[in-house]
């Protein structure tokens, strides 16, 4: 099968569930034989975007950065996967634009749920003024006006969430509908688990 280049947006609040869905995305399209990659927002940051604070103007630039790489890869066939709070509209709307082949999926999720699921204790650091600009709490969440996908992590197992995402790009037709039930397996092999860290039935992380 000819693949076809295109990138998938995960945007939401931290801790919505952005990187567990972008990782599950990931092998199941690897388990068919799709070139992936994952471009996650906390890793670009450390990597890409070390030198961006986190004010309007470095988070545009941060997800003007992702979006360039993003393009590159869908322009030689390669399937990115984005997962970035990326919180302004305007923003996601350009890298809509400069990608072309562009699935937006609004991670969402209901503040007080991701406050709880927040392993890292961010939120509270924010609450309390140790962090500022964050999302959520010292910075503004412009939610998708019209997302591609929508998925309510707070009201649906990682699982489903992932056949709804898998059932739209068939529609969208960035593959064969008839691959959706080879994608989803209940039972990963447990080396390609290992490889990505995430398998099914594991619960909501970030």
């Amino acid at each position: 099968m000819r693949q076809k280049g295109f990138t998938i947006w995960f945007t939401g609040l931290p801790s919505s569930g952005k990187s567990t869905l972008a990782r599950l995305v990931q092998q199941a399209l690897d388990e068919v034989g799709l070139d992936v990659v994952v471009l996650d927002g906390d890793e670009i940051r450390q990597r890409l975007s070390k030198d961006l604070g986190f004010s309007k103007e470095g988070r545009e630039e941060n997800i003007r950065r992702i979006a360039y790489v993003a393009k590159l890869l869908t322009k030689i066939g390669g399937i990115a996967i984005v997962a970035a709070i990326s919180p302004y509209r305007e923003s996601r709307e350009r890298a809509r634009m400069e990608i072309g082949d562009f699935v937006e999926v609004f991670v969402d999720c209901p503040l007080p749920v991701c406050m709880q699921r927040d392993v890292k204790g961010l939120y509270l650091k924010a609450n309390r003024g140790e962090i500022q600009n964050f999302t959520g709490i010292s910075d503004p969440y412009e939610p998708p006006a019209d997302p591609d996908i929508i998925v309510r992590t707070d009201q649906e197992s990682p699982e489903a969430s992932l056949k709804k995402i898998l059932a739209k790009l068939a529609e969208l037709r960035y593959f064969p509908r008839s691959l959706v039930k080879h994608l989803v397996n209940d039972k990963p092999d447990p080396v390609k688990v290992k490889k990505t860290g995430m398998m099914l039935g594991q619960p909501w992380s970030v």
